[in-house]
């Protein structure tokens, strides 16, 4: 046994997979076993492994400038010219930036720029934020107190009622319909418990509405058509914001530049990135937000004094000029574009797995994607717990392909943005050959219904 805590591990259950080196879509464990990266590590690594204009960046950052904070308006090149290049490119009209290390920390900046900006405009009982069941949103504890997944909660006794966190329906309609309900009586049931949800709390006491564009680590839920208009139509009828979590979504990953651009959701007023932004070469995040926001706290610091949050390593200068070139890679590549075509042919072979005695739903956007198993594919029966997918998700493994199971029994696909079809192809070869394996496990242990 080492001295190492594993992150997000059930202690009593480790099998441990010492990755020893990378290259584009493969890592090589030390054994020498080469696996194909069906989850872009932990949905980030969207240039792959071991680009060398990233690494030769960071050389020359760290040469140059290793480290400067950015405490009490001390700043540097870097991270000016990031904040500018990403105002220009996400789907906000005016947008100012505060870079952090992670998805958790962005989220938590975002809950205290909302408590000083309400403060600043003299509405400071604007401060609870709607949520939604399933969500995920980070592991601190204010983000983790967002995210509406139990395995974050359980055991923690999360200030969720002291932050002023609410919950609302989530957007899947296979498992959340009732009856015959078709797809528009889902949305207008939901967005109609949201709305009557604001009423009950007080339009005036809510600050903000988050959601990921489409779920990560809930199982890569696909909002049905027309959600999001309705949702946005109820926000702007009572004055509340809409915070995009695009830390899994943003940066090309489902099938257009920005996940909010995929949905149809307008104008965000605020936005969260991370993994992609650097490809996960270096740790960074980004918090978005409105400038007129920004411009109701220039003059609350006037009178307030400093606003009092920030990180050691906000605007790292090495994580800055990392995030920069990968930025100007996604142009200059047109990875984007490419990602778009390549998701296209990934959604439609994951289709074919529709068919699979295991499989209840395919779902996924560009090269984003999940399989959802089921116990029972006629009556769409969840098998309990979630052992299924944790053997599905080893099979794969043993078949040289890293997929990761997700909330229970789904499995969740996010390769990087430069494969290829043919490692698609390969892909879905080794998924075929892990599927078939877990069916057999199933009917011989008694597990289908």
């Amino acid at each position: 046994m080492t001295h190492l805590i594993y992150p997000t591990t059930n202690f009593k259950a480790i099998e441990q997979v010492t990755v020893e080196r990378g290259e584009g879509c493969y890592v090589w464990d030390n054994h020498g076993n080469k696996y194909l990266e069906g989850l872009a590590g932990l949905w980030c690594t969207a240039l792959g492994y071991g680009n060398q204009e990233v690494i030769a960046t960071a050389t020359e950052q760290m040469s140059k400038l290793t480290f400067s904070h950015m405490f009490g308006g001390k700043t540097h090149q870097v991270a000016i010219d990031l904040a500018d290049k990403l105002a220009e490119m996400i789907p906000m009209a005016d947008s100012v930036i505060s870079f952090g290390n992670s998805g958790s920390d962005a989220n938590d900046t975002h809950i205290k720029l909302l408590r000083y900006y309400h403060e600043a405009i003299g509405k400071p009982e604007r401060r609870k934020i709607i949520s939604r069941e399933r969500s995920y949103h980070g592991v601190t504890v204010a983000a983790a107190s967002l995210t509406g997944l139990p395995v974050t909660q359980n055991h923690f006794d999360l200030p969720v009622d002291a932050l002023g966190i609410l919950r609302t329906d989530h957007p899947h309609y296979y498992r959340g319909k009732q009856g015959e309900e078709t797809e528009d009586e889902f949305v207008d049931r939901i967005v109609g418990n949201l709305e009557a949800m604001i009423v009950a709390e007080g339009p005036e006491t809510i600050a903000a509405f988050i959601a990921e564009p489409i779920t990560g680590a809930s199982g890569v839920i696909v909002p049905p058509a027309g959600y999001y208009q309705k949702v946005q139509a109820v926000l702007n009828r009572y004055d509340i914001m809409f915070w995009a979590d695009e830390v899994i979504t943003g940066f090309g990953r489902t099938g257009s530049d920005f996940g909010c651009n995929t949905m149809g959701i307008e104008s965000p007023d605020m936005m969260t990135f991370a993994k992609q932004l650097s490809s996960a070469y270096m740790p960074i995040s980004a918090s978005a937000i409105r400038r007129d926001m920004y411009d109701a706290m220039i003059d609350q610091t006037a009178n307030a004094g400093a606003f009092g949050h920030g990180y050691t390593y906000s605007g790292h200068p090495v994580a800055c000029a990392v995030a920069l070139k990968v930025l100007e890679i996604y142009q200059r590549d047109q990875i984007f574009e490419k990602a778009a075509k390549t998701g296209a042919y990934l959604q439609q072979r994951l289709a074919s797995f529709a068919d699979h005695p295991l499989v209840g739903e395919v779902r996924g956007s560009g090269l984003l994607g999940a399989l959802e198993l089921v116990a029972n594919k006629e009556t769409g029966e969840a098998f309990v717990g979630g052992a299924v997918g944790g053997y599905a998700q080893k099979m794969a493994q043993d078949n040289g392909l890293l997929i990761r199971a997700v909330a229970g029994s789904s499995l969740g696909i996010c390769p990087p943005l430069i494969i290829t079809e043919q490692q698609i192809d390969e892909m879905v070869g080794k998924l075929s050959k892990a599927l078939d394996a877990t069916l057999e496990h199933c009917t011989k242990q008694g597990l289908l219904t």
